[in-house]
């Protein structure tokens, strides 16, 4: 039986409480269990094939024709996508974040993708300063090989300083400002590296046919 999105509320609402907080380069979280392992699962085994890199990379944008998004299309079609999106709308949720990582999130949209990283991927540093409010990095392949494949974090000139760990169903958590730089240094990847990234985007945001409610902004909790 899949779990439901209450199910997938109680998981978030218990790794964020128990999430390691780290102060240096800048402040950012560790966080374990994220949601619940059945939902996980099956998002893993999702039917979208990885797409070729075409030899370019550095930037996502350089394949936005390619990416996959919980967007209303895949919530419908797969109950793993809807539960995962109800539960980072649920108001408790949403609250949660707020007091945990102090961020405000009244009027931002909820953005969820889904991504799967093949040999010859890297991402040059960068903060996600601009139209994100908050990034989520939840790591999602269970392939012992990928356990180096984390998020690489650099300082504000940015020099390497550190790499988040990759284990299935952990995250990585920050506010972006203009320190928090961050990417994925050029190595190898075998098989497909799995994760979702979940961002609360402001009004701003152009492709609103990304978004998972994009009538539905979140209101203030605070």
């Amino acid at each position: 039986m899949s779990s439901t999105t209450e199910d997938n509320v109680q998981a978030l609402l218990d790794c964020f409480a128990n999430g390691q907080s780290i102060e240096e380069p800048y402040r950012h979280w560790n966080l374990s269990m994220c949601i619940r392992p059945d939902t996980l699962d099956e998002i893993i085994n999702l039917p979208f094939e990885a797409p070729d890199l075409g030899g370019e990379s550095g930037r996502r944008e350089l394949h936005n024709a390619t990416r996959t998004y919980f967007d209303r299309e895949n919530r419908m079609k797969h109950p793993c996508c809807s539960a995962v999106a109800e539960a980072f709308q649920d108001k408790r949720v949403t609250s949660a974040i707020e007091v945990v990582f102090g961020v405000n999130l009244e009027g931002t949209y909820l953005r969820i993708e889904y991504v799967q990283d093949t040999g010859g991927f890297w991402l040059e540093p960068h903060t996600d300063l601009g139209v994100k409010s908050f990034t989520m990095l939840l790591y999602a392949s269970k392939d012992p090989s990928h356990r180096e494949l984390g998020t690489d974090i650099y300082d504000t000139e940015k020099n390497h300083v550190g790499r988040s760990p990759f284990e299935s169903n952990a995250a990585l958590v920050f506010v972006p400002a203009d320190d928090t730089f961050h990417g994925f240094e050029k190595r190898e990847i075998n098989g497909i590296r799995q994760s979702i990234i979940i961002n609360y985007v402001t009004n701003e945001w152009r492709e609103r046919d990304q978004l998972a409610f994009p009538d539905a902004p979140i209101g203030s909790h605070l």
